[in-house]
């Protein structure tokens, strides 16, 4: 099939359409939990900025959709908006029913260049849903949570796979319509997106110990898992985010850029020596 072209779109917007799911956050079973589930869950430090993140993402994809004039694409934008709407809403919720304790986000505002925030959102969003599955998948192996916690949010981590897949082929999709559909020309103005999304990712890191509150999915892994190493998260990234994609259409693009980038630093990193015990570890440890 050819990228860019009428049937393209068909796909990638029918395959979001009809892969909906309809849930209302305040019915969902939300498990009661035990006094250490109900302190590990308080102790999350990103429940401020998630929520701040997913309110804004809902008002600003709203605000695009109506300004797109396909009425396939805005159908599925506007039902992204939708799905992006109903996060904040669940969050929401978990908070107040659980009484996590958190500082009132910002209101959320409309940006004025619309569609370059819409852009902007998407190639984060490929980054952060990738260390967003590794995270969830780490937490669950763990069983840092009740299972029937992990229950509810698997639709949500679907949602954000269906999001970033739709976004992929989109963005390809508005390049190819705009001209610039040669292979290396996608290329250079994805690797340029997904540096100033890696620039902000790195600025999160950089922050993950100050206190601000801004420690989402990217940082987040080391609240559930002691002695967390980067081949550990490099693993379970890859192996979460290889089961997300594999339920949708091959014939579907799907975000590339970190798997091959995780998968060439687990590779380098086992070709590196091994540390060696010191001498005065192997004399402790004989004694």
């Amino acid at each position: 099939m050819k990228i860019g072209s009428d049937a393209h779109k068909q796909l990638f917007c029918q395959s979001f359409m009809d892969s909906y799911q309809d849930y209302e956050p305040e019915k969902l079973p939300w498990p009661k939990l035990d006094a250490a589930a109900l302190e590990r869950l308080r102790g999350i430090p990103f429940w401020q900025e998630a929520l701040r993140v997913e309110r804004q993402a809902g008002v600003m994809v709203t605000a695009f959709a109506e300004t797109v004039s396909d009425p396939d694409i805005r159908a599925a934008i506007a039902l992204q908006a939708k799905e992006e709407t109903r996060h904040g809403r669940l969050l929401e919720f978990l908070i107040n029913h659980y009484d996590v304790k958190i500082a009132e986000p910002p209101a959320p505002v409309v940006p004025d260049n619309i569609e370059q925030e819409f852009i902007d959102f998407g190639f984060g969003e490929c980054l952060d849903s990738y260390f967003a599955f590794g995270m969830f998948g780490l937490a669950r192996e763990t069983n840092y949570f009740p299972e029937a916690l992990f229950t509810i949010f698997d639709p949500i981590l679907h949602e954000e796979a269906r999001h970033i897949v739709f976004f992929t082929n989109w963005v390809s999709y508005l390049q190819v319509q705009q001209g610039r559909g040669f292979t290396p020309l996608r290329g250079a103005y994805s690797g340029w997106h997904y540096g100033r999304a890696l620039l902000h990712l790195a600025q999160i890191f950089g922050k993950a110990g100050d206190g601000t509150g801004e420690v989402f999915t990217a940082t987040g892994a080391g609240t559930f898992v002691d002695n967390l190493t980067p081949d550990r998260v490099f693993s379970a990234c890859l192996r979460e985010n290889a089961q997300r994609m594999s339920v949708f259409d091959d014939r579907l693009l799907q975000p590339r850029l970190l798997p091959r980038l995780s998968a060439i630093a687990q590779s380098t990193l086992r070709l590196l020596p091994r540390r060696q015990p010191t001498q005065a570890n192997i004399s402790v440890s004989e004694s």
